[in-house]
């Protein structure tokens, strides 16, 4: 079965500094409907102003994986992590027992576009960590490319969840398939550009549930970016 979540229908909120858009439930945002899905808890697809940012907040007992689109991110931390993260970086913080964090703009002139995705952690109390790995286009062209696991496998970042998050990139008639075990289930986010899951055309922003299928197909249409996830 394969539920579609349509960009149009997402939260949204325009900050003047933020421009963001919510598939689940998110702070002022509430839809009983749109929750998350499994243990895939956030999804806001961010735009932030040049030089603006969110100051220092606290965060705790979450996976906070967040991947750049376009611009560049500047990350600091409370347990001592400074860095800069861009299109193919794709960064890990373990909130666990509480960690305080800001990611800024530091551009003078363009916009950062970027995925924030919360997971909830498989138990509360890890120790707060931290983690940041690139992914070259390449590695992701008319491939899935496993860019976050459980247990770090292939190079992806690691995350203390049962869940590993795919990334591709699809150029016009290129396909990958995935199959889909018993008891998993899949959510599909169009990044950029536009595919098709099946037969269903998604455009960007839009995302689709896979529950009870054995396989997925994703064919790309005009330049798309896709993230997969697996989920228990």
């Amino acid at each position: 079965m394969i539920a579609v979540r349509k960009s149009e229908e997402r939260g949204h909120a325009d900050h003047g500094w933020l421009n963001t858009f919510h598939t689940f439930s998110f702070n002022t945002y509430r839809d009983e409907n749109w929750m998350g899905f499994r243990k895939l808890r956030v999804l806001n697809d961010d735009r932030v102003a040049a030089g603006q940012g969110f100051g220092t907040h606290p965060h705790n007992d979450m996976e906070i994986v967040s991947y750049v689109l376009e611009g560049a991110l500047e990350h600091k931390d409370s347990m001592g992590n400074g860095s800069v993260i861009r299109p193919g970086d794709v960064q890990r913080m373990s909130a666990g027992t509480g960690v305080m964090h800001s990611e800024f703009n530091p551009s003078d002139d363009e916009p950062a576009h970027f995925l924030q995705i919360w997971i909830f952690p498989d138990k509360k109390g890890y120790e707060p960590s931290y983690e940041q790995t690139a992914f070259t286009r390449e590695e992701k062209l008319g491939k899935l490319r496993l860019i976050a696991s459980n247990d770090g496998a292939d190079g992806s970042v690691s995350i203390n969840q049962d869940a590993r998050i795919y990334a591709t990139v699809l150029e016009e008639g290129m396909e990958v398939t995935a199959s889909v075990d018993e008891g998993r289930h899949m959510w599909i986010h169009v990044a950029s550009g536009e595919a098709r899951l099946g037969d269903v055309e998604l455009k960007a922003g839009d995302g689709a549930s896979v529950s009870d299928e054995s396989e997925i197909a994703l064919t790309g249409v005009d330049n798309a970016e896709v993230l997969v996830f697996d989920l228990a």
